[in-house]
């Protein structure tokens, strides 16, 4: 029986079952997939979850906010992009070793390229804007610097930030609180916005986008975050990260289990 499951904090309302239990079932695997809430200062619980993988009792785990970077002391290894982006979503065994990989980074660039138009990438320099200094925006980062764009990171907590660009000391990384500049892309990394408190923004009240510039917003709860709805109430392409989340979802599984789940299935299972 193939055990599954994601650590994170809170996790009432993650879609991730959902998927997964539609990929096992599309490919005919027998299992389940599991919710795991550790409180962020239990660094126990993950310790005794982990123990579990390596036991073989789990087959394979995602790790969500906010224990990204936390687990990785208690792996016994890092994939080269979770070694690179400082993060880690996907934790399984191999060879007796406890592995770390980032699915996100892969999962977010094959979403963000079926959401950019042609337009959208003719304007010469490309520059983005990741609002969050978290695991995830470490992943986006490190996916858009390495696609050629130039960023800049905003976020509440500068230090934090400041650690993230020294993560990535090859590339030109701009630190700011919030400035408006040419940009084609904003990405929001950060948890504002999420159910339940769907009245907020990351960005400033009434701030005005180029009309180039395109929003993606990786909270996918609700489906139309106001980040989301006030891009497109100005008329800009925005969209959330639900295309991201099944294909780093499907990415993981593929991982965990050698089988590869259609994405049309897994589409179907979150839009109904």
């Amino acid at each position: 029986m193939t055990q599954l499951g994601l650590i994170g904090y809170p996790l009432e309302h993650s879609l991730s079952p959902r998927i997964h239990h539609a990929a096992l079932k599309a490919c005919r695997l027998g299992g389940s997939y599991s919710l795991f809430p550790i409180h962020p200062d239990d660094k126990q619980g993950l310790k005794d979850l982990l123990a579990c993988v390596r036991s073989g009792e789990i087959t394979g785990l995602n790790v969500t906010i906010p224990h990204k970077q936390k687990v990785i002391e208690f792996l016994d290894e890092l994939t080269p992009t979770a070694k690179a982006v400082g993060a880690v979503n996907t934790i399984y065994l191999r060879e007796n070793k406890l592995v770390g990989d980032n699915t996100d980074v892969p999962g977010f660039l094959s979403d963000l390229k079926s959401f950019l138009t042609t337009e959208s990438q003719s304007h010469g320099e490309l520059n983005a804007l990741v609002l969050g200094a978290g695991g995830s925006a470490r992943a986006v980062v490190y996916a858009l610097i390495n696609n050629g764009w130039k960023v800049t990171v905003a976020a509440r907590h500068i230090e934090q930030a400041e650690q993230l660009s020294l993560s990535f000391p090859n590339y030109e990384l701009r630190i700011t609180n919030y400035e408006s500049f040419n940009l084609q892309l904003i990405v929001n990394t950060t948890p504002v916005g999420m159910f339940p408190k769907v009245d907020q923004s990351p960005l400033p009240e009434n701030v005005s986008l180029s009309k180039h510039t395109m929003i993606y917003d990786l909270v996918y709860n609700p489906r139309e975050t106001k980040l989301v709805r006030d891009a497109r109430t100005q008329g800009l392409q925005a969209t959330t990260g639900l295309g991201m989340l099944i294909e780093q979802a499907a990415l993981a599984f593929e991982l965990w289990t050698s089988h590869n789940p259609p994405r049309d299935v897994l589409w179907n299972t979150v839009d109904n």
